[in-house]
């Protein structure tokens, strides 16, 4: 089995051969910091809207090398930490023109790659969630009369016996599905943006690490860049630049991805939709079936390194594999013992209130966006469409959304942080083990992990 090496899907693809690193100090009109899917975003809605724009982004591996490149594959409607989090401050009909939002970012995703020629292997299948325990149905009722409430999510409740008719996870006792998902190959549509924006005359500098945001300017370590907007799309890798190490919190999640299944095992599990696949427990997971026939597995693993560490090109921990090995044969007990080709890891950015946030301060000229926790790969594309907007000063629905200009206080510092989120997750996969073990309501542990981290 291969660990590590950035990703499966970019073990399938192949590294992209890098671009010039910068050279010298430069202006531009827009500096973007990060070649990720936010930065490709912003940095091609740019282009489209003003072609004359100098545009410049500045990656210190390769485009797509964190979390774009390394994602589960779901293209979803999610708005980060929830809707209830936007309802006193923005009212009801703000929050539902935002959900709006955020189902139309998938269906521009999907536009888009068309449109420039990404086949990024997208599959708008749904998103489909799966209780396999009593707390788990009860919370999923929950969840499913609380989405059900708004117009905008479309979301529909199973039994047990129509769950199992979709996709046959063991134990199945209800599920809920809604259209607003689409699964995709991530690496491809990285390659595919930055294929496109290069085209499109953006100047990509890979190989370039930048060390701290100015006012007006990004320093690296290789020159200086001056612009009237400076673009911070780092994601989990915030932590790096000066002054920002407590903004957001790098947490880890881990992937393995199973050999290709024949025929014969997809009539036992279907799956026939292909919709991505996630379940209630408190230490989740998520799934999808690759256009190859694979199962791509992820969850949370070692979720976070002290001092904001970073893991090395995705290279994943054997205990972290194993659990997600037990994990898909109790979902498909006709899994025991399949091979495992591909395990790897990438980092998320987790703001303190868990809420994605987009904006741009024009005293310094800095811009913002991120803090997505797993989410990204839908909540980039709006990022990037909201930040042009404010960069280009334009007066849109966009920038009146409530996740812009949304700001929370910083993690508190090591070593509280390191303890407080492995005490976290230690007593999320208790309660899990607790539910699982035939216990009937959520577990205490839950909530007060829950409360705790302010998730």
């Amino acid at each position: 089995m291969r660990n590590g090496e950035v990703s499966f899907w970019w073990s399938q693809l192949g590294l992209p051969a890098p671009t010039e690193p910068l050279d010298g100090s430069i202006r531009a009109d827009v500096c973007i910091v990060g070649g990720g899917y936010t930065g490709l975003w912003t940095a091609y809605y740019l282009k489209r809207a003003q072609p004359g724009l100098r545009v410049v982004v500045l990656e210190q591996r390769f485009a797509g090398y964190g979390a774009s490149g390394r994602n589960g594959g779901w293209l979803a409607n999610s708005i980060t930490g929830g809707r209830e989090r936007y309802l006193a401050s923005h009212g009801r009909e703000a929050v539902a023109r935002f959900q709006a939002a955020a189902n139309d970012a998938v269906d521009e995703v999907i536009r888009v790659a068309a449109a420039e020629g990404i086949d990024a292997d997208i599959h708008k299948g749904g998103e489909f969630l799966v209780a396999y325990d009593a707390p788990q149905l009860e919370r999923l009722i929950a969840f499913a009369r609380s989405e059900q409430q708004w117009a905008e999510t479309d979301l529909e409740l199973y039994s047990a016996e129509e769950a199992r008719r979709r996709i046959d996870v063991a134990g199945t006792m209800g599920a809920a599905w809604h259209p607003h998902t689409a699964r995709l190959h991530p690496a491809k549509l990285a390659a595919g943006l930055r294929r496109t924006v290069l085209e499109l005359g953006v100047e990509l500098y890979e190989g370039t690490c930048v060390t701290e945001l100015r006012p007006f300017a990004a320093i690296t370590d290789r020159g200086v860049v001056q612009a009237a907007a400076i673009v911070r799309a780092t994601e989990g890798f915030t932590a790096g630049l000066a002054g920002a190490h407590r903004d957001w919190l790098p947490l880890n999640s881990s992937l393995v991805v199973t050999e290709p299944l024949p025929p014969q095992v997809w009539e036992d599990i279907g799956w026939a939709g292909r919709e991505t696949l996630g379940d209630m427990a408190h230490a989740y997971m998520y799934a999808q079936r690759t256009a190859d026939d694979r199962i791509a597995f992820g969850g949370r693993g070692r979720p976070y390194r002290y001092g904001s560490k970073i893991d090395t090109d995705g290279a994943t921990p054997g205990s972290t594999v194993r659990r997600l090995r037990e994990l898909i044969e109790r979902f498909w007990p006709v899994l025991r013992g399949v091979r495992l080709d591909h395990a790897w890891s990438g980092v998320l950015g987790v703001p303190r209130d868990w809420s994605a946030t987009v904006g741009l301060d024009r005293a310094t000229g800095i811009g913002w966006a991120g803090g997505y926790v797993g989410t990204g790969v839908a909540s980039t594309n709006l990022a990037g469409r909201t930040l042009t907007d404010l960069i280009l000063e334009r007066d849109t629905e966009l920038v009146t959304l409530p996740w812009v200009d949304h700001r929370v206080r910083r993690w508190e510092p090591e070593p509280l942080r390191w303890v407080a989120v492995q005490a976290l997750y230690a007593m999320y996969y208790a309660a899990d083990r607790a539910e699982l073990d035939r216990r009937q309501t959520t577990s205490p542990l839950a909530r007060l992990a829950d409360l705790v981290s302010g998730h």
